[in-house]
């Protein structure tokens, strides 16, 4: 047998020289008396912080490298101390120093970052696993690869409210679970590159917490039209064909982005003009109807545009100098064309202004439930145009309810494809969306928001929204400016995890964060084919073998084309 480095201890081997299973109390150790099964398979050569680093036993014929017990990326070992059993996950391995020579000593170290542990009472019974390390390993003690009962105690069933929603890459024989209540409270990510299976694991964290919990209530901004299909009758779908979200509901800021735009003096000069007449035209409206609530430019109340563009020309009236007019007319203009365009109806729906608020979030956020806890808005037909003050509406709406029922009713929104509207760069638009996101990022937890980013380019997401998302699902992801990205926004203790990140097969992830118990690799478990959202890579070669009706299908295209509907 090959002598270890100094100062290693004697390691006991079998007959046949291999390393054995230790049995009681290890010679190099002063900790609990080790379980008949365990397999030893190193000792602590460095402690540091969370870190603890590792040199493996030698085998007994240095050609051959130990299988049974031999640690790989992401594997839980443990080892023992006087009052516990310390779990680590295996986060690198590396020989330092190669041999040149075949027979030659080689050193096999390996990278462990420290989970947790389980206190070991008088009687040498083991309590439940727990984060954090109280009582450290110590130089010499020796590792142990861990056994299924240790996966289970480490990765078992949380006891506060859980969901189940894949197995556990160790052995997927056991199920792995996210924690509800930490999960949604303190909002979450789903990030990976296309293809790598974000859209599935979203629908399956849906449906299984929305299972647990039918009276959810969660909004989904749907940009690809993908998720109608996967939940069926339990959600509610709102295309733009049906999408109901009238002028008066926005905010000046919003106002100013759909009818304004841009910045320079004369967007200033217009806004004042305008905010001045939108002011007026609310309290109108409030006079006609008998109400003396108290009401600003931002007040969510119904205003007749009529009434805007009457003031607008009692103003240019008071002109004394007719070039001054250029603001107005600008405004008019632009009122007139957003009224005249079919593709704007949803949002300015005729002459007639009614106060239907009440009815618009009743369908929005579910209240009550019916049997539809979930509500999909189907983005895909919506105008780019007009895109970011509706995605801002929602936005904003979601955490203003939730301000003023005063957390009554807890919400989640999920944001798909949020790097499109929550954006690095400023010169792509999407400011008030923006600033909306943000404020459910920073803010929502204490009211009762829970906001889910769904991205496949996270480095390109605004600052600081993925750092407010304390859990993180990263699917396999092959670009090294998101993959550092996200390793920026994760602990220590799981930045080993997020160097297998490219190498993930598609529907795992490395799942980090409040959400679960520790840090886990996973498999998310199989959607039926009817639960799937529709975001496939088209067949090409199927699609291919068959001919199409030309005439037909490019007049049905035609059609839908021109009614903005799919």
């Amino acid at each position: 047998m090959t002598t270890p480095p100094p100062p290693p201890p004697p390691v006991r081997t079998a007959g046949n020289g291999a390393s054995a299973p230790t049995v009681g109390r290890d010679v190099a150790s002063d900790g609990p008396v080790a379980e008949q099964n365990d397999v030893r398979i190193g000792r602590v050569v460095s402690v540091s912080g969370s870190q603890v680093i590792i040199l493996l036993d030698e085998p007994a014929d240095s050609a051959m490298k130990p299988t049974k017990g031999a640690p790989q990326i992401g594997a839980l070992v443990k080892m023992r101390t006087a009052g516990s059993t310390v779990y680590g996950l295996v986060s690198g391995l590396s020989i330092p120093v190669p041999a040149k020579e075949a027979g030659a000593e080689e050193l096999d170290i390996v990278e462990l970052e420290l989970l947790g542990e389980a206190l070991v009472d008088d009687r040498q019974r083991q309590g439940a696993f727990e984060r954090g390390v109280s009582v450290y390993p110590s130089l010499g003690d020796p590792v142990y690869a861990s056994t299924q009962e240790d996966l289970r105690q480490v990765y078992a069933k949380p006891t506060v409210s859980s969901v189940r929603i894949g197995t556990i890459h160790q052995d997927q024989s056991l199920p792995a679970f996210v924690v509800t209540d930490d999960l949604l409270g303190k909002h979450f990510a789903i990030l990976g590159t296309t293809g790598s299976g974000k859209s599935c694991a979203l629908a399956l964290t849906l449906r299984a917490i929305l299972s647990r919990h039918p009276n959810g209530h969660v909004l989904l901004l749907d940009p690809h039209n993908e998720y109608s299909h996967a939940f069926g009758d339990r959600a509610e779908v709102i295309a733009p064909a049906d999408l109901e979200l009238p002028y008066w509901l926005l905010n000046f800021e919003e106002i100013k982005e759909l009818m304004i735009g841009g910045n320079g003096d004369s967007a200033d000069a217009e806004a004042t003009i305008l905010s001045d007449a939108v002011i007026t035209a609310k309290r109108l409206y409030l006079t006609e109807t008998g109400s003396t609530e108290i009401v600003t430019v931002d007040t969510p109340v119904p205003f007749r545009l009529s009434d805007v563009v009457r003031m607008l020309d009692e103003a240019m009236g008071k002109l004394e100098k007719p070039e001054n007019s250029a603001p107005f007319l600008r405004l008019k203009t632009r009122l007139a064309a957003l009224q005249s365009d079919r593709r704007f109806a949803f949002m300015f729906p005729g002459l007639q202004v009614r106060d239907n608020m009440a009815s618009i979030l009743s369908r929005i956020f579910r209240i009550p439930v019916n049997g539809k806890p979930l509500t999909i808005v189907d983005l895909s037909g919506v105008p780019s145009e007009i895109l970011d003050v509706v995605v801002s509406l929602l936005c904003r709406m979601t955490f203003d309810f939730a301000l003023w029922s005063d957390r009554a009713v807890p919400m989640m929104l999920a944001c798909e494809e949020a790097h499109r509207y929550a954006t690095l760069d400023s010169r792509l638009g999407f400011e008030s969306t923006k600033k909306a996101l943000s404020k459910i990022a920073k803010e929502g937890r204490k009211y009762g928001v829970s906001l889910c980013v769904v991205s496949q380019r996270p480095s390109e997401l605004a600052t600081g929204m993925l750092s407010q998302c304390n859990t993180i699902f990263a699917l396999r992801m092959s670009n090294q400016k998101d993959q550092e990205y996200v390793r920026g926004a994760l602990s220590d203790s799981a930045l080993g995890l997020m160097d297998s990140l490219p190498s993930l097969r598609n529907a795992e992830a490395i799942v980090v964060g409040e959400g679960v118990s520790v840090p886990v690799r996973l498999c998310f478990d199989e959607l039926p084919e009817e639960h799937r959202p529709r975001s496939g890579t088209a067949s090409f070669s199927k699609a291919w073998d068959k001919e199409v009706d030309g005439a037909g299908f490019i007049d049905e295209t035609i059609g839908r084309w021109r009614r903005q509907q799919r």
